[in-house]
């Protein structure tokens, strides 16, 4: 029988991860330095494959292992190997960094939205002065042929009271009287309180 060859480093020479990471727990750094090369790698993998981008997941990487030397203490073995609890840290922190991304860019897209969007409705804003201009031409055709011709030469061609009696060659008062019985009929169909 023939007995099977191994390639890669012998099993037995592997540091047992759980034991050395309860050194590092105590600020052992030449243990950080095994835990380190032993993880370093996978940490970036997963990092990787959450962010698909080299640079984060490297910076992804520093962050995690950084926090394993900060939060050692925190490890208990009982909950499961060492690896998978600095993999859980990796995985966690490169899911945080992909949500605060999506999150800025969210606040960035609503941001260039208001930014664009007016202050009101333009289309709303239309069509209530189209339906006020339509209230006031029927209010309009409401008085009589002195007093809408009167109304029309002061408002609408911006006329001042002279001009209007010059314009229709009546006295002033005539032109304010006609203003003003004009004007009151106009506030009083479009509903206007006094």
């Amino acid at each position: 029988m023939k007995e099977a060859v191994r390639i890669g480093p012998n099993p037995a020479s592997r540091p047992d991860l759980d034991e050395v990471m309860g050194a590092v727990a105590l600020g052992d750094q030449s243990a950080f330095a095994v835990l380190f090369d032993a993880v370093a790698a996978p940490v970036l993998g997963v990092a990787h494959a959450v962010l698909r981008d080299r640079a984060q997941s490297e910076e992804v990487a520093q962050e995690v292992l950084v926090e394993v030397w900060r939060t050692a203490p925190r490890y208990r073995p009982e909950r499961g190997t060492a690896v998978n609890w600095v993999l859980t840290l990796a995985h966690r922190r490169a899911v945080d960094r992909v949500r605060s991304a999506q999150a800025a860019a969210a606040r960035e897209h609503r941001a260039g939205l208001r930014d664009r969007m007016p202050e009101y409705d333009e289309v709303t804003e239309q069509v209530e002065a189209r339906l006020e201009r339509e209230q006031v031409r029927r209010c309009l055709r409401t008085l009589t042929e002195i007093q809408r011709e009167a109304v029309e030469l002061a408002y609408y061609r911006g006329m001042t009271y002279r001009q209007v009696a010059e314009t229709l060659s009546v006295p002033l008062g005539t032109v304010k009287t006609r203003l003003r019985d004009g004007l009151i009929r106009l506030r009083d169909c479009l509903g206007v309180c006094a």
